[in-house]
């Protein structure tokens, strides 16, 4: 019998839209914490307990529905009341809460005892309106006044916050209730009698507002949710995306996990044509727009749902910077990083209305205008965003590069900004051989390699729409990219690229992943990536459960860091994306089974933000990191990325062509993918492994438009391996 091992944080999180509920594993919220009710970026709850008699509960279990719902089963100690003591665990409480912009709560009482029980059933609900980024710092300041008030005649309790201009509101109504509900104390308190075997209900609905606006909770009960308007549509997404079926259950539940957690993280945002969606990067701490994050997600997305790209281009291009803004390091062109609406966001305290700090969205947003195209056919997209892209390029030439040395350098100007502004973006992520942080301004490695790839995309869409100058023009600056890269970043003595130039163009040559995503850009030299791929692969950056951030012979390698020795799962599947299109499919897989192993590790196979960099063994499991953001986008994105490279997909919509090169495993015997939207037609695609070969047949769709073509001789590729 095989020992399973469920690996996750100690917390239970439901989330829709702007909305996010963090609670502990019992479903109380303690004070203080970092755990409450979250509504665009501000923390409307900060304190729920429930006691009956004074007492609390005893956990006996809890978990997910579904990403927006959650059960919790308690019971009751020893309760001392004027009847006598209540036996310990003769009574079931049970706690049952749905989330879609406001939150509906389920209070279910059973008495499993022989003899009738009275006591007092307290909830308490107290609110600090706190800024997200304050609770994130341990740093929660009020500005502003708070103010309560109950009302008898419909049993609601209304709290509101006002800072000048800045409204945050919750409402909390009482309905469905077996008993009459009174506020004192802070806390809503029913009197509960029940003779044996009785059961007691009561519904929390819980009204969330910005002063203007307010969201209200789901009308159904637990037992109804999969009806409710959220539950439909979750249903309806399943339906539509792509599925797969294959022997490997571990891999399906990952892949179907991923899928919800795409679904649960489709943030909606006012855009030019209406409401889009568009993907927020992670719950709790990114339930936003994310420039970066939101165009690779949208990349990830491209064969699963090609429809993110379409909101991520709207929604980010409507927000290109038009003029230079120091605070939030906003420069003509630029594509926003981070957008929040929290009061200090508001107030102008943080640059975050929106921030600019990103050195690769911009150059990222051409690369998904290419993707979407390529995997839509929908050629209205490049006419109607060929004006953000041109202000694109011009960024990259104007802006992007600081000196006029040819590559993309990096500084913060703002006095609130960020230390570093690639995907490795802590503090202390780009350093040195000798653990100090490298000075910039910073050229990272795999910047270059975007705008080689951003250039030489763009050039086919101007051949598409007719621009043979213009083309002409991005594939010659391609090449010269191409040929001073391979000449100013490789080390010859380590087999590798440099990390990144620092301010005095010197190579940091700290080992670290990010040389992978040159790879995945197509920048790298085909005579030099046999080499790139066995230094990834050697055991000071193989964990054994994928490659880490950074080398275990660094001097600031820690593998409980946040990005200096952690291993991400986004970060791996780019790579591996890179290997396949190097030709190297072995170690591509080899990457795909252990990061996808790992995840069938984690509670309910959902994959985190990231998680340890340990050394994997006989007696090991993937030991989590404490604070990652679960679900988050790219994470759970990264399976759709390793399908691809499994698979060797390349969708090419305009020319009603998708291509394939598989190489099944032999851990992934079979596959079969349903409902792969290209352009208007919908395929079917069964694969199998027969001895060393794999063999596929189309069940739905042209035949005709599946076309076997390898991986590795793309367009983009100098020359074959």
């Amino acid at each position: 019998m095989t020992l399973e091992i469920t690996v996750g944080p100690p917390q239970i999180a439901i989330n829709q839209g702007h909305s996010v509920l963090i609670t502990e594993r019992d479903g109380q919220i303690p004070c203080p914490s970092k755990l409450g009710l979250y509504f665009f970026d501000t923390r409307l709850i900060s304190n729920w307990m429930i006691y009956a008699n004074g007492m609390s509960w005893q956990l006996l279990n809890s978990g997910n529905l579904f990403h927006y719902a959650s059960r919790i089963f308690l019971t009751n100690p020893a309760i001392a009341t004027e009847q006598g003591s209540i036996p310990p665990h003769t009574l079931q409480l049970t706690v049952s809460r749905s989330i879609d912009g406001g939150l509906h709560e389920d209070i279910d009482l059973v008495n499993h005892g022989m003899v009738p029980v009275r006591f007092e059933l307290e909830i308490m609900v107290r609110s600090d309106f706190a800024d997200l980024f304050d609770v994130k710092s341990a740093s929660v300041v009020r500005r502003g006044r708070i103010t309560t008030q109950w009302c008898d005649d419909a049993p609601s309790l209304r709290t509101v916050y006002r800072n000048k201009d800045f409204c945050r509101e919750l409402s909390v109504a009482v309905r469905q209730n077996d008993s009459t509900p009174v506020y004192a104390n802070g806390r809503i308190s029913f009197e509960v009698d029940l003779q044996p075997a009785q059961a007691w209900h009561t519904c929390l609905l819980f009204e969330l507002g910005d002063g203007k606006v307010r969201a209200k909770a789901p009308d159904e009960c637990i037992a109804d949710v999969k009806r409710s308007r959220v539950g439909q549509g979750l249903e309806n997404w399943q339906d539509s995306v792509l599925k797969i079926e294959t022997s490997n259950e571990g891999f399906r539940r990952l892949f179907r996990q991923a899928v919800e957690d795409m679904a649960s993280l489709r943030l909606p945002i006012e855009g030019d044509h209406g409401l889009d969606f568009v993907p927020a990067a992670g719950v709790p701490w990114f339930v936003a727009l994310f420039g970066r994050d939101s165009l690779i997600v949208s990349l990830q997305n491209a064969l699963v749902y090609p429809s993110f790209a379409r909101g991520t281009l709207d929604i980010l291009g409507a927000r290109q910077a038009t003029k230079c803004d120091d605070f939030r390091d906003a420069e003509p062109g630029k594509i926003p990083h981070e957008l929040r609406f929290g009061e200090l966001a508001h107030f102008n305290v943080v640059p975050h209305a929106p921030y600019y700090g990103t050195a690769d969205a911009t150059v990222l947003y051409l690369i998904v205008l290419h993707s979407a195209w390529r995997s839509t056919g929908d050629r209205t997209l490049l006419d109607r965003h060929l004006p953000t892209a041109q202000r694109c390029l011009d960024w990259i030439d104007q802006y992007g590069d600081r000196d006029g040395d040819g590559f993309q350098e990096y500084q913060t100007r703002s006095s609130a900004g960020y230390e570093n502004q690639g995907w490795k973006d802590a503090g202390d992520a780009v350093l040195n051989v000798d653990g100090s942080k490298v000075k910039g301004p910073k050229a990272l490695c795999e910047i270059q390699g975007y705008v080689y790839d951003a250039w030489q995309r763009m050039a086919e869409i101007f051949d598409e729409l007719g621009e043979k100058d213009a083309a002409g023009k991005l594939r010659v600056k391609a090449r010269t990219l191409f040929d001073r890269f391979n000449e100013a970043f490789w080390d010859e003595s380590s087999g590798f690229y440099a990390f990144a130039l620092d301010g005095d163009k010197r190579k940091v040559l700290s080992i670290a992943s990010n040389p992978g995503h040159c790879l995945w850009s197509g920048i790298v030299s085909p005579d030099r990536a046999d080499r790139v791929v066995r230094r990834l692969m050697a055991a000071d950056m193989w964990s054994g459960w994928g490659i880490r951030t950074l080398s275990a012979d660094h001097p600031a390698y820690n593998p409980f860091s946040y990005q200096n020795g952690s291993v991400w799962p986004h970060d791996n599947s780019l790579i591996a994306l890179g290997f396949r299109r190097y030709g190297f499919a072995a170690e591509a897989i080899r990457i795909a089974h252990a990061v996808s192993n790992a995840g069938s590790y984690f509670m309910q196979h959902q994959m985190p933000e990231l998680y340890a960099g340990l050394g994997r063994n006989a007696m090991s499991f993937p030991v989590q990191y404490l604070g990652a953001n679960v679900p988050q986008a790219w994470a759970a994105g990264s399976a759709f990325f390793f399908l691809q490279a499994i698979l060797g997909l390349q969708p090419n919509a305009p020319e009603n062509k998708l291509y394939v090169d598989p190489v099944l495993p032999d851990w992934l015997p079979d596959i079969t993918i349903k409902d792969l939207q290209l352009g208007q037609e919908k395929f079917d695609i069964q694969f199998r492994r027969d001895g060393l070969a794999t063999r596929w047949e189309v069940l739905k769709g042209d035949a005709g438009a599946v076309v076997n073509s390898s991986f590795a001789t793309g367009r983009h590729l100098h020359c074959n391996r």
